[in-house]
């Protein structure tokens, strides 16, 4: 690991000292590199359905389920996609075509195998479970990782709490004393609402 990410990572694991019992990662954008590939795939798959939209917004809502993401567009755009049957080409095109370029956020991924063993460790995401599962083994932490809470495992996602209250109940840890890691404000957001501490990754 270079200089940068063992300063990232010391600094992480200094703001993550606690009483906690559980720590809870998000996957797109805080322990996957991968972002950019998921803003391609809507802005490549909207162009295709004969929408232009600027990738911008996909950042804005980082961490909503895809379907909650395409309601937006569709409302900010003035335009008519069928948020189902686009959550389910942007999946097939992510996983068959971008997901083998996915890297790791070093200094996140290796905080996470520092805890093992040593706090209980889920992942919360408002992805498919599919692509979260093939995410976290192209990373190596797969294995790493007890509870795994994704799109449609809540009846809301991201930003309302329910992701991460669903994450506690399995790990049986109460949700004060989680600790969340989240690159987007609407999983921020969510942490908050569930009662939880949160640790802004693009921030550290």
């Amino acid at each position: 690991m270079d200089e940068v990410n063992l300063h990232k990572l010391s600094k992480l694991t200094a703001l993550s000292a606690g009483d906690y019992q559980a720590f809870l990662y998000d996957c797109d954008g805080t322990l996957a590199d991968n972002m950019p590939l998921h803003t391609e795939t809507y802005v490549d798959l909207a162009a295709e359905m004969g929408v232009q939209i600027d990738g911008q917004i996909i950042d804005e809502l980082a961490g909503w389920p895809v379907v909650d993401v395409v309601r937006e567009i569709n409302k900010r755009y003035n335009v008519a996609m069928d948020p189902v049957v686009f959550a389910e080409r942007r999946h097939r095109l992510y996983v068959d075509h971008y997901l083998d370029r996915v890297v790791a956020i070093p200094f996140v991924v290796a905080h996470l195998e520092q805890h093992v063993g040593k706090v209980r460790i889920a992942v919360v995401s408002g992805g498919a479970r599919e692509s979260v599962e093939k995410t976290l083994k192209v990373l190596g932490i797969d294995r790493l990782v007890e509870v795994t809470v994704c799109a449609g495992d809540t009846l809301r996602g991201k930003p309302y709490p329910d992701p991460f209250l669903a994450a506690a109940e399995q790990l049986g840890v109460l949700p004060e004393k989680c600790l969340v890691f989240e690159d987007g404000a609407p999983g921020v957001a969510s942490a908050t609402a569930a009662g939880m501490q949160s640790i802004r990754i693009d921030h550290v």
